[in-house]
């Protein structure tokens, strides 16, 4: 159940802001893809994950050692989030560097298995640059 705090997945719109707190369980684990760094010359790995809560579906990215924090099942508390677009200008779900994912369960949390809200077409919005 959310708390105040917390909004339903289907209820975040895509921007550029840290303002994410919501709670959602992992279902899939999927892609693992390695990219170089060409400024640092170093390689990170990127993941891509599908989670849910009972409202929708999202994928989540994780980066590095955050692909190895979580298993499937496992209930995931996110707090000042983002959700924006990656590079493929896929709408994800991620902590970014000023957010934090944690674990805070394991198949407690009710959840749904559509719609997937990244696989959504979005447009800017007239009242909002930022959005």
């Amino acid at each position: 159940m959310a708390s105040s705090s917390s909004i339903a997945l289907k209820d975040m719109v895509p921007a550029a802001e840290n303002n994410i707190n919501t709670r959602f369980i992992l279902l899939e684990k999927r892609n693992t893809s390695t990219r170089t760094m060409e400024s640092q010359g170093k390689q990170n790995r990127a993941c891509l994950e599908l989670v849910a809560d009972e409202t929708t579906v999202v994928h989540f990215q994780l980066w590095g050692e955050e692909c190895d924090a979580f298993e499937v099942g496992d209930s995931i508390r996110l707090t000042k989030g983002i959700f924006s677009y990656d590079r493929s200008k896929q709408v994800v779900l991620r902590a970014g560097k000023r957010g934090k994912a944690e674990k805070v369960g394991e198949f407690t949390l009710a959840f749904v298995e559509t719609p997937n809200m990244s696989e959504i077409r979005w447009g800017p919005d007239p009242n909002n640059p930022k959005r």
